[in-house]
């Protein structure tokens, strides 16, 4: 074996072990996945801690764990590993409520303590060169502790009620959920939860929450994890939608299409066709290819394209309405 082999190999397997700290039960599977490597690959880094003195319990079709107790001492982190505490620190303040943003921080304040004074230095020069600035409302400021409470049910399998501001509603109501995942996408958190009232499961932008309570109900429906939910074959409603446009206008939908569940494009001469499956409300679809109409066709479904049409005929009407005095 090569000596930058065993290097890489003991890197690996210092990082096993750092995985088996992190989590209370690790799959050999999770493992092959992280690392890239086979099973076979896992089994013997394994018996290589082992026989290094680290308390490993393994019990088939489970996992691996370490003996409780078992602490590794102090990591030290590179350079380039510290540097990142500051881009992550920004994000997370910026994209967590006000309650788990406390915990967050002094979480990091751990962290930093064990840093070389050097790498103290590093991040107090990055820090106030380093801003996130969000786009848009995450949360309702009146509800700090939103996500803190979400994440608690879903750990405690235990029902909340929230105040929801539905899309199509004048008032807030009352919803008795079980929060299954939260996905952070399109500038906005997410909620998946089943929905008491409507008995089954529902989306929720946190953003709509006027308010939040625990309760100890515990959960009356067994739940998949939330990647079960968001497979493309879970979702028999989406819509399928293709549009044309012309090459030099494509290149500026490339930053918003993914929003509105982009799956492919072709490119036919000095146009441009591109697919799209949504789960959006095909309003939402219509009024952001808009911006692009005078460029752009849609060859399907014709429903859109008379929603366009009629949407383009309103505006016409609207403008050339008098002016108000």
């Amino acid at each position: 074996m090569a000596f930058d082999d065993s290097i890489k190999r003991f890197e690996r397997i210092v990082a096993i072990l750092i995985q088996l700290q992190s989590k209370r039960v690790v799959k050999a599977q999770e493992l092959a996945d992280h690392f890239s490597i086979s099973l076979r690959t896992v089994y013997r880094d394994i018996r290589a801690l082992e026989a290094a003195g680290v308390p490993i319990y393994a019990e088939a079709g489970i996992g691996y764990s370490l003996t409780e107790g078992y602490k590794l001492p102090p990591v030290m982190f590179t350079e380039e590993e510290a540097a990142t505490f500051i881009a992550a620190e920004q994000l997370m303040l910026k994209y967590m409520d006000e309650h788990l943003g406390r915990h967050f921080l002094t979480a990091m304040a751990k962290i930093k303590a064990v840093l070389k004074e050097d790498q103290k230095d590093q991040l107090a020069t990055i820090q106030p060169n380093l801003k996130v600035m969000p786009t848009r409302r995450l949360f309702n400021k009146n509800v700090p502790d939103v996500l803190e409470i979400l994440l608690e049910s879903i750990s405690r399998k235990k029902q909340v009620i929230i105040k929801y501001q539905a899309l199509n509603a004048d008032q807030p109501s009352d919803r008795q959920i079980e929060p299954v995942g939260l996905l952070q996408a399109n500038s906005h958190w997410y909620l998946l939860a089943f929905c008491h009232l409507r008995k089954d499961y529902r989306n929720f932008r946190t953003d709509r929450i006027f308010g939040i309570r625990r309760t100890e109900f515990d959960f009356e429906v067994p739940h998949q994890p939330l990647d079960y939910y968001l497979k493309k074959d879970r979702h028999p409603n989406r819509k399928k939608i293709r549009i044309s446009v012309d090459k030099d206008v494509a290149r500026y939908m490339k930053w918003e299409r993914d929003s509105f569940g982009f799956v492919s494009e072709e490119t036919k001469g000095d146009r441009v066709e591109m697919v799209f499956e949504t789960d959006y409300e095909i309003n939402m679809f219509e009024r952001w290819f808009m911006m692009f109409a005078d460029s752009a066709d849609i060859l399907e479904p014709l429903d859109l394209k008379r929603r366009v049409q009629t949407l383009l005929s309103e505006m016409v009407d609207r403008q050339h309405s008098p002016l108000p005095k």
